[in-house]
C-alpha cells in the first residue's frame, strides 16, 4: 500500500510540475508576442496570407455547422414552446441562444480543431526539419514571421467567423421554422432584431477575440516548441487541439461570470 501511494504521489507531483512549467513557458511565449508585435517590420503579406488560409478556407465548414446549429435548435425547441403557446418566441429564442453562447463556442471549437492543429503541425514540421533554425541563420526573425502573423490572423478571423456563423445559424432557424410552420423571411428577421439588445451581442463578440488569440497562441506554441523527430509533429498537433479546446471552455466560463457581474 505504501508503494502504491508513493507512486500515485510521484505521478501527481510530476503532472502538476508539468502543468506549472507549461503555464510559465506559454506565458513567456505570449509576452514575447506582445514584445515582437510592435517591433518593425510588420510582415503584412504573410499576415494577409494567413488570414486567407486560416479564415477564408474555414468558411465552408463554418457554413455547414452554423446552418445545422440553427436548423436543429429550432426543430427541437418548437415542440416545447408549442406546449406553452409561445411559438412566436421561437425566432428570438433561437437567435439569442446562437448569438450569446452556441455559435461562439461551437465555432471556436471548430477553429481549435482545424486551425490550432494545422498551425501546430505546420510549425512542428518546420521545427523538425530545421527550417526555423535556417531562418535564424539567414537573419530572419522566425517568431515574428511565423508566430506573430498567425496569432494576429486567428485573433481577427475567429470573431469574423463567429459573426458569419450567427447569420447562417439564424437563417437555418428560419428554414427549420418553416418546415412545420409558415413565416416570411422579413417577419422572421424582424422578430429577431426586435428582441435583440446591443448588450446581448457585445459580451459574446468580445470573448471571441480571446478565443482567437488563445487558439493561435497555443497552436503556435506547441508547434514552435516541438521536439526532434517526426512523431513530435503529430504530438504537437494533438496537444494543440486539446489545449486550445480546453482554453475555449475556460474563457467561456470566465466570460459568463464577468457578463453576469457587469451586464
Amino acid at each position: 500500500m505504501y508503494i502504491i501511494n508513493s507512486k500515485i504521489n510521484t505521478i501527481l507531483t510530476q503532472y502538476l510540475t508539468n502543468i506549472f512549467n507549461d503555464t510559465g513557458t506559454i506565458t513567456q511565449f505570449a509576452l514575447r508576442f506582445f514584445k515582437e508585435l510592435f517591433k518593425p517590420t510588420f510582415q503584412f503579406r504573410e499576415f494577409v496570407r494567413q488570414c486567407y488560409a486560416l479564415g477564408y478556407k474555414t468558411l465552408p465548414l463554418i457554413s455547414i455547422t452554423g446552418f445545422i446549429m440553427g436548423l436543429v435548435l429550432t426543430i427541437q425547441s418548437r415542440p416545447t414552446l408549442l406546449k406553452f403557446g409561445a411559438e412566436s418566441w421561437l425566432p428570438s429564442m433561437v437567435s439569442m441562444s446562437l448569438i450569446k453562447e452556441i455559435a461562439p463556442v461551437i465555432t471556436a471549437l471548430i477553429c481549435a480543431g482545424k486551425i490550432a492543429s494545422g498551425i501546430g503541425a505546420e510549425l512542428g514540421s518546420m521545427k523538425v526539419t530545421e527550417q526555423i533554425d535556417a531562418m535564424e541563420v539567414s537573419a530572419i526573425n522566425p517568431y515574428k514571421y511565423l508566430v506573430v502573423t498567425r496569432i494576429l490572423a486567428t485573433t481577427l478571423m475567429v470573431p469574423l467567423l463567429v459573426i458569419y456563423a450567427d447569420f447562417i445559424g439564424i437563417f437555418g432557424g428560419y428554414i427549420g421554422y418553416n418546415i412545420h410552420g409558415s413565416m416570411g423571411l422579413y417577419r422572421y428577421f424582424s422578430d429577431v432584431v426586435e428582441n435583440l439588445r446591443y448588450l446581448d451581442f457585445l459580451p459574446a463578440f468580445i470573448k471571441t477575440f480571446f478565443f482567437g488569440f488563445f487558439i493561435g497562441l497555443i497552436g503556435s506554441y506547441k508547434g514552435f516548441n516541438a521536439s526532434n523527430g517526426t512523431a513530435s509533429v503529430g504530438i504537437a498537433a494533438n496537444e494543440a487541439v486539446v489545449s486550445a479546446s480546453l482554453s475555449v471552455f475556460i474563457i467561456d466560463m470566465l466570460a459568463v461570470q464577468l457578463t453576469d457581474l457587469f451586464f
